[in-house]
């Protein structure tokens, strides 16, 4: 789009189906790569990916066409697709959390990212999940937040 400047950065997180611990050491960095080039395919600058066994954490920079809907939406489905022809039975848990990220905390926000075994040595998923609910006063229910 001509004359269209922006500079929207999303951390976005989503969990493997009933958050089960799917995602293998082995493959994960495989998918952390796949999932870059997704978002290359599709005009989605991937900054940073990394999450655990049973969760996703991705720095994304979106175009002004692709809604993050849209962008979330593009990296599941074809990440779901490509685990499952690794011989895997898979699924992605519905939804997703989408956090507005400032450009001057892109360096915080990749190194958070690329810990994450680390942080969840301490703190599970659900707790860390609900922690980034809570710091960005995302109102939810906690009956149906995990689905």
């Amino acid at each position: 789009m001509a004359h269209t400047h922006l500079n929207l950065l999303v951390h976005v997180v989503f969990s493997t189906k009933n958050r089960r611990d799917t995602l293998s050491d082995d493959l994960r960095p495989k998918l952390w790569k796949y999932i870059t080039g997704i978002g290359t395919n599709h005009d989605i600058t991937v900054l940073s990916v990394g999450g655990t066994a049973n969760h996703v954490h991705a720095l994304l920079a979106l175009p002004p066409e692709v809604p993050i809907a849209k962008a979330v939406q593009i990296i599941k489905a074809n990440s779901s697709r490509w685990i499952g022809e690794q011989g895997i039975r898979f699924a992605w848990q519905e939804g997703y959390g989408a956090f507005s990220v400032s450009a001057s905390n892109v360096g915080t926000v990749k190194d958070y990212i690329e810990h994450q075994s680390e942080h969840h040595a301490k703190r599970s998923f659900e707790d860390e999940f609900v922690a980034m609910l809570k710091k960005s006063s995302v109102e939810y229910d906690p009956q149906y937040v995990f689905g």
